[in-house]
Order: C-alpha cells, then sequence, then structure tokens
C-alpha cells in the first residue's frame, strides 16, 4: 500500500486513527477493492493500541466503508467497500461539537439511548460475554482511569447488545466525550466502589434476564448515582 502512515501524536483516541486512516484512504487514492494494512500493522505504524485500530475498523465497517476479514498475511487488513464520503466527516464533527455541550445535556442524551438500548439487548437475551469480561476488568482495575477505560467497554458492549450498529457508534463518540467527567466521578466515589460494581451487575443481570424494564430503570440510576445528576 503507498504512502506513510504517520504516528498519531496527541492522544490514541479511535476518531483521531479515523481520521488517519480516512487520510491515507484520500491520499493513496484507494478504490473498492483495495484493501488497508492489518489491525497489528496499522497500531505499529500510527503508534496507537491495537484496540483503537479496532474501534476504528468497526465504525467504518458499521459505516460501510470496509469489510473486515480475519485472514492472515495478503489476506490481512479489512477491504474498501466504498469511499468514506461525508458519513465518517459527520461522526467526527460530532465528537467535536459535543465538547461545547453542557455535560448534563451530554448524560441526558446518552440516558435515552443506553436506556433503549439494554431494554431492546435484555428483549433480545443478548450475550453478555462482553459485559462480563469488562466487569471482571473494571474489578482489577488499579486506578480511575484505567477503571474508566473498562467502564466504556461495559457500556458500549451494551449499545452493541441492542443490535442496532448505529447506536453503537454514536455511543463511542459520547463516552469519549464525557471521558474526563467518567475519571473524575470514579475518583469521586471509589475505584473499588461496592455500589458502582453493584449498578453495573443489575444492568447485566437485567439483560442476560430479558427483564427490559429493569434493564432500563437500572441505567437510569447508575448515571444519575455516578454524575450526581436530577435525571
Amino acid at each position: 500500500m503507498a504512502g506513510n502512515w504517520a504516528p498519531v501524536k496527541r492522544t490514541r483516541t479511535f476518531e483521531e486513527v479515523l481520521a488517519r486512516i480516512e487520510q491515507r484512504i484520500a491520499e493513496d487514492g484507494l478504490r473498492v477493492g483495495d484493501r488497508l494494512p492489518g489491525e497489528r500493522q496499522l497500531a505499529e505504524q500510527l503508534q496507537v493500541g491495537r484496540s483503537s485500530v479496532r474501534e476504528a475498523l468497526r465504525v467504518l465497517e458499521t459505516l460501510g466503508v470496509v469489510s473486515s476479514s480475519a485472514g492472515r498475511g495478503p489476506d490481512a487488513g479489512a477491504v474498501l467497500t466504498s469511499r468514506p464520503g461525508t458519513a465518517l466527516t459527520d461522526l467526527l464533527r460530532l465528537h467535536l461539537g459535543l465538547a461545547g455541550l453542557e455535560l448534563s445535556e451530554i448524560i441526558e442524551t446518552r440516558l435515552m439511548i443506553e436506556q433503549f438500548a439494554a431494554s431492546r439487548a435484555a428483549a433480545l437475551r443478548a450475550d453478555t460475554t462482553a459485559l462480563d469480561l469488562a466487569l471482571a476488568a473494571m474489578d482489577a482495575a488499579r486506578d480511575a482511569a484505567e477503571f474508566v477505560e473498562h467502564d466504556i467497554a461495559f457500556h458500549c458492549a451494551i449499545a452493541d447488545a441492542s443490535g442496532n450498529r448505529l447506536i453503537g457508534v454514536i455511543m463511542r463518540s459520547i463516552r469519549d466525550s464525557v471521558r474526563p467527567h467518567a475519571v473524575a466521578a470514579v475518583e469521586r466515589l471509589g475505584v473499588g466502589s461496592a455500589r458502582l460494581r453493584a449498578e453495573h451487575q443489575l444492568i447485566r443481570d437485567a439483560i442476560a434476564s430479558g427483564d427490559a424494564a429493569a434493564a432500563a430503570n437500572a441505567v437510569s440510576e447508575h448515571l444519575a448515582h455516578t454524575y450526581d445528576l436530577e435525571l
């Protein structure tokens, strides 16, 4: 593949990885059917974690820009299925635009989205494996920042479990925007907070049991407690 993949220098969020991938697609003149470098190669060239690359590729697949494959060697890497167009730009604009909103506005929007996602996931009796993994990782977190990384994974897993891919894309933009507030909240409540653990467990159990109303209610109570807001 032509061109050099300059490293991401400022932050390692998947939005910047998305922007860099879009840049390379445009500058290298890639066409439908061309293949991007593999996940590991992208992570090394951009100097980011593979999880950031994985998130970026998931968003691109949701937007219909690439089709992922699990091959190795020449078969590794996602295949370009369409040019990014305005969809990717709109997503990045959404992420940047969130920075100018009040925290309460973002949380209220997140509440509406996540209540629906949790109730839908419960109605579908969605697989809770990703939720369980995130819970275990939160239990092992050494500080607030690490805890929030796995908390983000937990809540994005709820969005994914809804079966609506766009909800997952929107949730990832929202969650990254409230990350500093989430870290501050966990520092205030305590990384080992029994209540935080219980709230996440309630959400997981309601989804696993198929109780849509309980799942939506558990999400509402968790967000209200975490951000100390009247919702």
